[in-house]
């Protein structure tokens, strides 16, 4: 393995993060819209994103180790760190490149995630609202028709007929 390996697995997890952006934006647009029923369905895609995303991350730790060492940094060494002891300019730049477009699109993640948390907070407060606001008296009819408040202990059927 090398550097070469180290730089596909960066654009694998570069590629699962922009999937991730995708999805987190579709739950946005479920949020947005209303279309709640199908949020379960959203969640369900980013959390797999996310398995994903963490077995990516561990791949990439794991080369970049055996990169660092290769190239006498240290097998703890950042992704910076890699960059800036690059033994080429060639390497240093793509890794760079990797460092900014994975720094970039971890803040655009956390900006939308933000922003679906706002849209979750608001939904759980309106139906709360909702909710609080609903009166416990409950109307029906009685069994000539005429409208009358129905007890805790109302049946489907009327037994006084």
């Amino acid at each position: 393995m090398g550097v070469n390996e180290l730089s596909t697995l960066l654009w694998r997890e570069r590629e699962l993060l922009e999937l991730l952006m995708f999805k987190l934006d579709e739950e946005q647009l479920l949020l947005t819209s209303g279309k709640s029923k199908w949020l379960p369905f959203a969640t369900r895609e980013v959390e797999q994103v996310l398995a994903r995303l963490r077995k990516s991350g561990i791949e990439r730790t794991v080369e970049a180790s055996a990169v660092a060492v290769e190239w006498g940094i240290g097998d703890e060494a950042t992704l910076r760190e890699l960059a800036e002891h690059a033994p080429s300019d060639a390497w240093r730049d793509i890794l760079s490149s990797h460092l900014t477009a994975l720094t970039s699109l971890t803040h655009q993640i956390a900006s939308v995630r933000d922003t679906n948390l706002q849209y979750l907070r608001a939904a759980t407060r309106a139906t709360q609202e909702t909710l609080a606001g609903m009166s416990t008296d409950r109307g029906g009819y009685d069994g000539h028709g005429a409208t009358a408040t129905v007890s805790a202990s109302a049946h489907l059927f009327d037994r006084q007929i």
